[in-house]
């Protein structure tokens, strides 16, 4: 991630922005954007870190709805309980999409 933020900030030192108008909003926006662009890219390369992204994503809705920290509907909880199992059959059937850990 931090070869493409690199390289992403040496194409983008040109000058053609005037120096005299700022805005904080824009500078934000701008994080934001590279932020989840730096993330897509990792998980497009990256399909266990995605799989197991998706599974822990679906795994915590349940604890955060039983303690009050947000609510979620019963489908929700449902829905995300399937996806984390779906997942959790994909690593089982495909071991090569198991997250590896050094």
């Amino acid at each position: 991630m931090e070869q493409v933020a690199h390289d992403r900030a040496k194409k983008e030192k040109s000058p053609s922005q005037d120096p005299l108008v700022y805005n904080v909003a824009d500078e934000e926006t701008e994080w934001l954007q590279s932020f989840l662009l730096l993330l897509f890219r990792s998980l497009k390369k990256h399909p266990p870190l995605l799989l197991d992204t998706v599974k822990n994503f679906c795994d915590i809705l349940n604890p955060l709805d039983q303690l009050g920290i947000y609510k979620s509907n019963p489908g929700i909880i449902g829905l995300g309980g399937l996806v984390s199992s779906i997942a959790g059959i994909i690593i089982v059937a495909y071991p090569q999409m198991k997250l590896k850990t050094r």
